[in-house]
């Protein structure tokens, strides 16, 4: 089967969040399954790409004709690349915007992306399936479903849309419609119509064939007003068609026995190179090595709300007070950037922060610390506490979403788990499960079975790659019964 994905993200090309892990790793799993598949991807600054496959396509946003080019990257893995090209919307600084805000014509960039991404698949690689993610790529059920209904090549080809995280829209005015060149008629309650402005998101909910997010227990929660960020009726009229798939991980790239980016490689069997990692990742954040016996905790995170912030903000002078040391790295809203740094600098021997980016640093934090912390409100499922079980770094999580569907409460009578979580979203509740994790961290045969039963977990990508397959067999299936329907 020929699946084209379509996303705003994806590694080795760009990358802001757990998005872009899915999208390198998901479509070399569904290749080693038999299938064959291609990316289509923003062409960002930097992004490398090779000969153009089409040098100029027309394409319409609004009153406005486009020109951008289609270009072929690397074929990695198996997979084939592509890039919409368009150094005026896409050759920018930040690919949706700085310090967490939007670009103001985020609407034009990605509408225009989605009609690229058909034209794509009219005249260079028709898929049998289409699997679209998030709202950047939400428009192209709608595109196809309305301007494209009546198209010979594209009218039977089903639309796969996975939402990774259902807070993010994609939400603009009103006027919006008339900006990418939507008829009117879409602005509605039945359409993309959303408390007065156009939601990306919701069209893409409408219009694909099936839906899909990233844990069982997701897929339970978007349906809920808690969850559901004003869209929890959307879901539950299409809950037939929506299905949770857990995300994996790609253990060639995340295994600490043969990670090439950690100070030392070691296994369940043989967990002394953890230490030598410890010692490295102090020496990174130049933290005092006096730190070394103390238990190390670990964050790599978009700093926003979403991930609990609040929460570990709320507790810092507390949390500061027990035996423990913290490395941060990740970048997001400017408030809780600077909530942190603030607590870096009042605590210098204890806390450490980087605001960026960094894949480098970011396996050397899981290779190196002792606890991993994911407090998070909300987490449609989360890669970090995955990759923290492989490293023997054992997680502490709130139970929410995939964090719950992947670690298992330590249970302190039969030393069986392989995390710790709490429920309540409390500042007071993330306290508890630390201390928790502390005073079992004292034990250290306890501890020691705690990391190898975490390291023994496998969440690889194989599974979900036939789950997928098996969606899209069922959704071409469907559509194909649509066809003979609406001819007879």
């Amino acid at each position: 089967m020929k699946i084209l994905f379509v996303a705003s993200e994806g590694l080795p090309f760009s990358k802001t969040g757990g998005l872009a892990d899915v999208i390198e790793a998901l479509p070399k799993a569904l290749v080693a399954a038999g299938h064959e598949v291609a990316v289509v991807l923003p062409r960002y600054r930097k992004t490398p790409a090779n000969a153009s496959i089409v040098s100029t396509l027309t394409v319409p946003v609004g009153a406005t004709l486009r020109s951008p080019a289609i270009l072929e990257g690397t074929r990695a893995n198996g997979v084939r690349h592509f890039f919409v090209d368009d150094p005026e919307y896409f050759d920018r600084d930040h690919l949706y915007g700085p310090g967490g805000a939007d670009y103001p014509d985020n609407a034009e960039r990605f509408a225009e992306f989605a009609r690229a991404s058909v034209e794509l698949a009219r005249q260079v690689w028709k898929p049998d399936v289409f699997h679209c993610h998030d709202w950047q790529g939400a428009l192209l059920p709608v595109l196809l479903r309305t301007l494209y209904a009546d198209d010979p090549q594209l009218r039977d080809v089903p639309v796969v849309l996975t939402i990774h995280n259902m807070g993010y829209h994609g939400l603009f005015p009103a006027e919006t419609m008339s900006r990418i060149g939507l008829p009117q008629s879409l602005f509605d309650l039945n359409g993309l119509e959303f408390y007065g402005q156009v939601n990306f998101l919701k069209g893409g909910l409408l219009f694909a064939d099936y839906l899909t997010t990233v844990s069982r227990k997701y897929a339970q929660e978007i349906q809920t007003a808690e969850y559901g960020h004003g869209l929890e009726g959307v879901v539950q009229s299409r809950a037939d068609r929506l299905t949770g798939i857990l995300n994996g991980v790609d253990y060639t790239v995340w295994d600490p026995e043969h990670d090439k980016l950690i100070a030392a490689n070691y296994s369940a069997k043989d967990l002394s190179g953890k230490h030598k990692c410890k010692k490295d990742l102090l020496q990174q954040f130049h933290l005092p090595a006096g730190n070394l016996e103390r238990p190390l905790v670990g964050i790599v995170s978009r700093f926003a709300d979403q991930k609990g912030f609040d929460l570990l903000e709320e507790i810092a002078d507390e949390l500061m007070e027990e035996e423990l040391v913290i490395v941060a790295l990740g970048a997001g809203e400017a408030a809780h950037e600077r909530k942190l740094r603030e607590l870096a600098r009042r605590y210098p021997a204890r806390m450490a922060l980087k605001i960026a980016y960094d894949n480098t640093l970011a396996h050397k934090i899981e290779a190196g610390a002792d606890l991993f912390l994911m407090p998070s409100r909300y987490e449609p499922c989360g890669l970090n506490q995955i990759y923290s079980l492989r490293y023997g770094t054992v997680p502490v999580v709130r139970a929410t979403g995939g964090l719950d569907d992947t670690i298992q409460a330590y249970d302190a009578h039969t030393g069986q788990g392989t995390g710790f979580k709490f429920q309540e979203y409390s500042g007071g509740a993330l306290l508890e499960a630390l201390r928790q994790a502390l005073a079992v961290h004292e034990d250290k045969p306890a501890w020691r079975r705690l990391q190898i039963s975490g390291m023994a977990k496998d969440y690889s990508w194989g599974a979900a790659a036939i789950e997928y397959g098996r969606l899209y067999d069922t959704a071409r299936k469907t559509r194909i019964r649509m066809a003979v329907g609406a001819s007879n």
